[in-house]
């Protein structure tokens, strides 16, 4: 198994805030998939805008399987789970840790941000976070090698406590 570390979670579980930790702390590389798909294809909102979240699932799919990264942290949009082709390709890629957060928090943490998507049609990206959570949970929880609950701690103490559960 290769050396990444790679974070799943739902929006605002602090996967990419915990990334830049953790590579502060041990001289990774931070590979973020939704940062990569907009410098290669422009801003999400505007993409899923113009062509629907098939579309950006495809983009984030392609742009999984050109992942070459070693000794990475692999910092992934929270719906790339709900693809069987990426949960095998996460799988090869590293060990993947699955940062939790119940709907309370995620809304907290998420209700000062303006270019969020909704996921579905039929609510805000704010009010669609306990129907989203409840359906992706079972992926994360299949595709994670180890969970680490982010509620009430610092993103230094959850990125130590990543780092503590890799193997030296």
């Amino acid at each position: 198994m290769s050396d990444n570390i790679i974070l799943i979670g739902y929006r605002g579980s602090g996967k990419s805030s915990v990334a830049r930790e953790i590579a502060r702390q041990s001289h990774r590389t931070v590979y973020s998939t939704d940062d990569l798909i907009e410098r290669r294809f422009g801003k999400i909102e505007n993409l899923v805008r113009e062509h629907g979240w098939a579309h950006f699932r495809a983009l984030e799919r392609q742009l999984l399987q050109e992942f070459r990264g070693s000794h990475a942290v692999l910092d992934c949009g929270g719906g790339i789970v709900e693809n069987d082709e990426n949960r095998a390709r996460l799988k090869s890629l590293g060990t993947i840790f699955w940062l939790t957060a119940d709907s309370p928090t995620i809304r907290a943490r998420l209700s000062g941000s303006q270019n969020r998507p909704a996921l579905t049609q039929d609510s805000s990206f704010l009010d669609e976070i306990p129907d989203i959570l409840r359906r992706r949970e079972p992926l994360y929880r299949a595709l994670a090698d180890i969970c680490i609950d982010t509620k009430d701690k610092s993103i230094t103490a959850i990125a130590s406590e990543v780092m503590a559960r890799i193997d030296p």
